[in-house]
């Protein structure tokens, strides 16, 4: 009787071996030195010899080795993004707009949280930035203005951008709107509607847009001649649950106000909230608006009037000055003056705030 073999085992399959920047090279027909100039996005390569290579790689597959890089230029390739937590959904549109934008250069981003009131806040900046090797940082409020963090960068000679620091430093490249005069043409529009008892619950105090916003707020009403009434003034931190406990305090004042302002879109519909909740009427009894344009802001009914501030564009505007800095073109140096960009603002008008007195059919268009 025949034995019969017994069946053969499939053999596993190798892994493909990963492309190589020499294979990049002789499918484009170049050298190895031209791929890592169009890989590190170095200037001064043709614009037909930097698409070839951008095809080889595209159709090889390749992936540049970031550590290869690093060890080769002295560079992480590496960019920080350091902030503290301002409430609402701030932290996260910047970090999503930094990291497109650092995609596209090649770069990878590192998001940390920082205590800005730690008392190892400049230690821990200091780890990251020996350990990691950071190239460049964006930083955002608080940490933005703090002190000891911007002493470990400068001591490090890590360049930085800071988004809406306070409007009157100028020791490096900064991105924000005018954010006194957007809170000021705010209060005037609260105003034209005929509020003169207006509630105000302030910003966490250690970020400038919530110091600079209350400023537009007074100016409004001193433009106005109107009285700030200190009793209708709440100190807010930025979050929904703040906002919950200044609007209780603001709509049991007696006379209660007739509107109030917040300083962002989470704490104006916080106030919107605690209105549903005590049986007032938005807006035809308390009308409400708030700043930033925050997805929030479109969410509540009814639709927040707010400042819209281009969070994003200020994200990728910060992002791409930090990439010029790193470009073998920026000459390793910041510009004089440094750079500051300023960018526009605009009320949004919705549902939320109707004149004194008046009645505002629900369901009216907004945009």
């Amino acid at each position: 009787m025949r034995k019969r073999n017994p069946p053969a085992r499939p053999q596993p399959s190798l892994p493909a071996r990963q492309p190589t920047m020499m294979d990049v090279a002789q499918l484009a027909g170049v050298s190895m030195k031209t791929v890592s100039r169009v890989v590190n996005k170095e200037p001064n390569v043709r614009n037909e010899v930097r698409e070839r290579v951008t095809r080889a790689a595209t159709a090889l597959g390749y992936q540049p080795n970031f550590s290869a890089r690093s060890l080769a230029g002295e560079r992480s390739f590496l960019i920080g993004y350091l902030f503290g937590d301002p409430g609402g959904d701030y932290a996260h549109r910047v970090e999503v707009s930094i990291l497109n934008r650092c995609r596209g250069a090649g770069y990878h981003l590192l998001v940390e949280q920082l205590d800005d009131a730690a008392a190892d806040v400049a230690e821990r900046t200091a780890a990251l930035v020996s350990q990691l090797r950071l190239d460049g940082v964006i930083l955002t409020a608080p940490i933005t203005d703090n002190a000891e963090v911007l002493r470990v960068l400068d001591e490090a000679r890590v360049p930085y951008v800071r988004i809406a620091p306070d409007a009157e430093s100028d020791r490096s490249p900064a991105v924000c709107i005018d954010d006194m005069r957007a809170a000021q043409e705010l209060t005037e529009h609260v105003i034209g509607l005929g509020h003169r008892r207006i509630g105000f619950i302030k910003g966490d105090p250690k970020h400038a847009a919530a110091r600079l916003r209350l400023r537009g707020f007074r100016r409004a009403m001193s433009a106005h001649k109107l009285e700030v009434a200190e009793q209708l003034l709440e100190q807010g931190s930025f979050s929904y649950a703040s906002g919950l406990d200044c609007a209780r305090r603001l709509l049991h004042r007696r006379p209660r106000p007739t509107a109030i302002i917040a300083s962002n879109d989470d704490m104006a519909a916080a106030v919107i909230a605690v209105a549903h909740e005590m049986g007032l009427h938005v807006p035809e009894e308390l009308s409400v608006v708030g700043f930033d344009d925050a997805p929030i802001a479109q969410v509540v009914w009814p639709a927040l009037t707010t400042v819209r501030q281009p969070i994003p564009l200020m994200a990728e505007a910060a992002t791409d000055m930090l990439l010029a800095r790193l470009a073998p073109r920026g000459g390793g140096a910041w510009p004089s003056p440094m750079p500051r960009r300023e960018l526009d603002y605009e009320l949004k008008v919705r549902q939320s705030a109707a004149p004194l007195g008046g009645y505002r059919r629900r369901g009216a268009a907004g945009n």
